[in-house]
């Protein structure tokens, strides 16, 4: 055990983790020459398309160092908050974290809240200057930034460069010799903690898992805790590129399961493993069932691709198991599903992957959250609201509460202004702002989630020319004035454009959506009013005017009685399509109310 070393490598998005990682494998002869590429822990084109990682993945190095042969297990993690409960379990699994740091864009957002996290699991912390070699580098200021930070020695830090192997050997010596070796009880119960699981077609659910006490063997009988489900483990092994199955992984050391479980939903990341025949008697602290924060309906395009849209949502659920999803219908679009998502990526992700693993063209409506609603025949009986046509009738609502989430955003001094008046009318309220240093800002906000779902991302960078970097964490929920805005076309209620809104920003929304829409759908033989409406009171009126043929266009001279005559029996033939016209609503109808403010 005294030669295991689990690590972590933490930082903010496109700080550099994946190349790092990809430097590590390289020095340690992990990869041959011709497995080598670049992001070689990203396994999805969508992952190196993007520059993000989106799964953690973990593998095994062997390192000799002074003699001494040293098994390293590295972890790499998302860095984008929407997975924020995947680096959580992630970072429970390991005893040293590699804090990166780009020593052009110093520290983010995202780096202290993973860093805060790191901490609470007391692990000792490697910081690393990534990124010196580049010529915007500010080195001295940004080690600065880390002393403040971390309080730390200025020896401590490690300057590096990820592209040119540049202090990889630094970085391993301080791996081996800072990050202390796996403490555990080789003769207790097996007790292990799950930190994540991939889906393979043709064997099932891998689980991967970090053994804290005990060893877990091939063809022992073993008991998830959270499920109370008992299975046979076909196989262990440990991660290198390729699986290596084992006999046994013992205390401290990091491995894959496999037990032939078809179904993604019975293997929960931040569960328990321990044996069957003589369990432990404590769990691995931390442990939660992944929550959705945003609600979005998604429906084929063709209603009759329904059931194949059901089975893609199924296989796309095995390799993402923080995917929730319900059946619904609209009368709008007919028949879909409810789906939850960790945040505006998550579902950004999900759709893209939609159309190109499963060549699944999807309507996506405008993305809510879930809110509590509370009756008054019932004040105490709560209600969840994930579609705004769940919301009780306004007369007998008592109240309702939505999700508030802390923001924490950094940027730089010239810009505190902009963000400020940004998140204040997004109904923020601001509860904190730090200094830095005297060129860069905390702040921190308390906001509704709601209102950071649509456009905040982008306009926080627009309003601070890409400075800002931003964090977000759930505070509960707070009561809140909310009423729900319909859109009706030519009279009839549009439900997958219904939104529950801000009472204060009602009005505004409505109108912008009414005008927005009137861009949008295109002129038929009628004249369409598009109306937005809070219960039975219009807030907001655009007229779609009719196509018209020149009725008039053979009477020259004559008398005006004989134009008016022409005239009013177009208008009637008009009244009467009206009553029976149907309004087709294109596609980017859905999708516009995401970009009012464009």
């Amino acid at each position: 055990m005294k030669h295991i070393r689990n690590f972590c490598i933490i930082a903010h998005i496109d700080h550099g983790k994946s190349t790092l990682a990809d430097r590590l494998l390289d020095f340690t002869g992990s990869v041959t020459d011709r497995e080598k590429q670049e992001q070689l822990l990203d396994s999805m084109d969508l992952e190196r398309e993007r520059g993000i990682t989106i799964k953690s993945h973990a593998i095994q190095m062997d390192y000799e160092y002074e003699g001494e042969k040293y098994v390293l297990n590295l972890i790499d993690t998302p860095g984008h908050v929407d997975f924020s409960y995947e680096v959580s379990r992630s970072i429970a699994a390991c005893e040293g974290a590699l804090l990166v740091v780009d020593a052009a864009q110093s520290i983010q957002a995202q780096t202290i809240s993973n860093l805060y996290l790191a901490l609470e699991n007391d692990l000792e912390i490697i910081p690393v200057l990534n990124k010196v070699d580049l010529p915007s580098a500010n080195p001295e200021v940004v080690s600065d930034d880390i002393v403040d930070l971390l309080g730390c020695e200025y020896e401590d830090i490690i300057p590096a460069s990820a592209k040119t192997g540049l202090g990889i050997e630094e970085i391993l010596k301080a791996i081996i010799t800072r990050v202390p070796a796996p403490s555990g009880k080789v003769d207790a119960p097996l007790r292990a903690l799950i930190f994540d699981s991939v889906y393979n077609p043709f064997r099932g659910v891998e689980t991967y898992f970090r053994v804290i006490n005990g060893s877990i063997k091939k063809g022992q009988n073993i008991k998830f805790v959270a499920t109370q489900k008992t299975y046979f483990a076909d196989e262990v092994g440990t991660l290198r590129l390729k699986q290596f199955p084992r006999k046994e992984i013992k205390t401290g050391d990091v491995g894959y399961l496999i037990t032939g479980i078809k179904d993604a939903r019975e293997v929960k990341v931040g569960d328990t493993i321990t044996d069957a025949k003589n369990p432990t008697t404590e769990a691995v602290a931390g442990f939660e069932d992944v929550k959705p924060m945003v609600f979005a309906g998604i429906y084929p395009v063709d209603t009759e691709d329904y059931e194949e849209l059901r089975s893609s949502m199924e296989k796309l659920q095995l390799n993402d198991a923080s995917l929730v999803f319900l059946p619904e219908s609209s009368a709008a679009l007919g028949f879909g599903f409810r789906c939850g998502f960790l945040g505006m990526l998550h579902l950004e992700i999900i759709q893209e992957r939609l159309e190109r693993e499963f060549d699944m063209t999807v309507i996506t409506t405008v993305p809510n959250v879930s809110y509590h609603a509370y009756t008054n025949k019932n004040p105490n009986d709560l209600i969840l609201v994930n579609n705004p046509s769940d919301l009780p009738e306004p007369s007998s609502l008592n109240r309702v509460e939505e999700p508030f989430i802390k923001a924490t955003i950094i940027t730089k001094a010239d810009y505190v202004g902009n963000v400020m008046s940004l998140c204040i009318e997004k109904r923020g309220e601001i509860t904190n702002q730090v200094y830095l240093t005297p060129e860069r800002v905390e702040l921190s906000f308390d906001m509704p989630l709601a209102e950071i779902v649509f456009d905040f991302y982008d306009r926080l960078k627009t309003v601070s020319r890409g400075y800002a970097s931003f964090d977000y964490s759930p505070i509960g929920m707070r009561e809140s004035k909310l009423v729900k805005v319909d859109v009706l076309l030519n009279g009839n209620i549009v439900d997958a454009l219904s939104a529950l809104l801000h009472v204060d920003n009602a009005y505004d929304i409505g109108k912008k959506m009414c005008e927005k829409l009137k861009e949008l759908i295109p002129r038929q033989q009628f004249d369409i009013p598009i109306q937005a409406a809070i219960g039975a009171k219009i807030i907001a009126r655009e007229t779609v005017k009719a196509l018209r043929k020149d009725v008039t266009a053979k009477c020259y001279g004559g008398d005006i009685s004989r134009k008016r005559k022409l005239l009013e029996k177009q208008k009637k033939g008009k009244k009467r399509m009206r009553q029976v016209g149907n309004v087709e609503i294109p596609q980017e109808a859905f999708m516009a109310v995401l970009k009012l403010n464009d």
